[in-house]
């Protein structure tokens, strides 16, 4: 089954993690999201969220963006 996408580029804390926690509310476990997020905070915000939930930071990176200069994708595995 393919990933689930979400882009929230250009939000800023919470709205990333509250956009995310929402889709993945609604995924069965074991489903995977990726996020792109443009908000800085959120390197530090998506490994606490993982780390404080079920679900799995699976990877992360950066990517170069010409509007946003950087974006930062995560991918994560819904948990139990």
């Amino acid at each position: 089954m393919p990933a689930r996408e979400l882009d929230v580029k250009g939000l800023h804390c919470p709205l990333p993690i509250l956009r995310t926690r929402a889709l993945l509310n609604g995924m069965a476990a074991g489903e995977e999201l990726v996020v792109y997020a443009t908000d800085p905070a959120s390197v530090i915000d998506f490994k606490h969220f993982c780390n404080t939930t079920d679900n799995a930071l699976l990877s992360h990176e950066t990517q170069p963006d010409e509007i946003h200069k950087t974006v930062f994708v995560y991918r994560i595995r819904r948990g139990v």
